[in-house]
């Protein structure tokens, strides 16, 4: 295969990209190098991919049509792992434009692209944020996700659609990989357990909503991304047997396919706060407070559909987990 990552300097983009690697494809990784937060991990991530055999790295960003019309010409890939977004639900609330940007106009871009030099395969990143005000658990790509509950969970929604749109009308298999709550070595500051871990070693009070009582079904990134590899090697496909007046959301009689990759076992935060306690030696002091604008309560991903198709099969619980997490972090900072 020969691959392009967006979004390689990331977090998840950062594993896939070792991943594919490990196993002898040729990785094209493109990443902006934005500012969200700080570039020096993005930097420290990318520097553990550029100098493997196999791997080149282009920077730029999926806004830029020129850029990308340059790289499709000159590299003629063979499947494309869309990683790059304007992540984070909260920070939608202060810069809207930049998820429109990023997360539509880009995704758009790509898709154009994807069609002029055809690939055999767009696997894309999701978000178990789509569900929205659907409360239904397990949450199953069965359901209905026409109700968002943030601006970032509604760009991840109308990537979805416009995705659908390219299967149908150009042919172009697509596959939507909808995430919960990824942790572990090399993740996002933002993220939960990485700035519970910052605020504990720091002695900061944590902030924990809804009353520290919000679930989440956390899913370690090595899990994530044998799903990503697994449904990188079975390109979407129509399904003979759907029918307009029986559909259901997941599939469709165009080469397109949507599924949830989580652990498909929730805990709490007070739950995942504890662990990180246990493996830090430290206690946490904590606030508790109401629900914030945008979060979803509970995530918990009913997986069968990625069992079933992808032989998707999480291996790593959030004790283990939580572990490998801090044994990273107090690694990468010299703590």
């Amino acid at each position: 295969m020969r691959v392009l990552v967006t979004g390689a300097a990331g977090f998840i983009g950062h594993a896939v990209s070792q991943a594919l690697l490990h196993r002898g494809e040729e990785v094209v990784g493109l990443d902006s190098l934005n500012a969200y937060y700080d570039p020096a991990l993005k930097r420290a991530r990318l520097a553990r991919l550029e100098g493997r055999p196999g791997f080149t790295f282009v920077h730029a960003d999926l806004s830029d049509a020129a850029a990308l019309d340059d790289l499709f010409a000159r590299r003629a890939f063979t499947h494309v792992i869309n990683l790059a977004a304007q992540a984070g639900v909260r920070y939608s609330l202060e810069a809207p434009d930049a998820y429109l940007t990023s997360n539509l106009v880009g995704f758009h871009h790509l898709l154009e692209r994807c069609r002029r030099h055809p690939v055999e395969h767009l696997v894309y990143a999701s978000s178990g944020s789509v569900s929205g005000l659907n409360e239904l658990l397990p949450s199953s790509v069965h359901h209905g996700a026409g109700h968002p509950m943030s601006l970032y969970a509604a760009t991840k929604r109308a990537n979805e659609l416009c995705a659908h749109s390219y299967s149908h009308l150009f042919g172009l298999p697509t596959t939507g990989l909808r995430f919960f709550s990824v942790y572990g070595p090399w993740g996002r500051p933002d993220m939960a357990l990485f700035l519970f871990t910052r605020k504990i070693l720091a002695g900061e009070p944590l902030d924990l909503y809804n009353f520290g009582e919000m679930t989440r079904d956390w899913t370690h990134v090595s899990d994530i991304t044998d799903g990503v590899l697994a449904a990188l090697d079975r390109p979407a496909a129509p399904d003979p047997a759907w029918r307009p007046d029986a559909s259901t959301p997941e599939r469709s009689s165009a080469p397109f396919r949507l599924y949830h990759l989580g652990r498909g076992e929730p805990a709490s935060l007070r739950d995942a706060v504890a662990l990180l306690e246990e493996a830090l030696g430290a206690r946490a002091a904590v606030r508790l407070l109401p629900m914030q604008p945008g979060d979803v309560r509970d995530t918990f991903a009913d997986i069968s559909a990625a069992r079933a198709d992808l032989s998707f099969s999480p291996r790593v619980g959030l004790r283990e987990g939580v572990g490998d997490f801090v044994r990273w972090y107090l690694d990468h900072y010299r703590l």
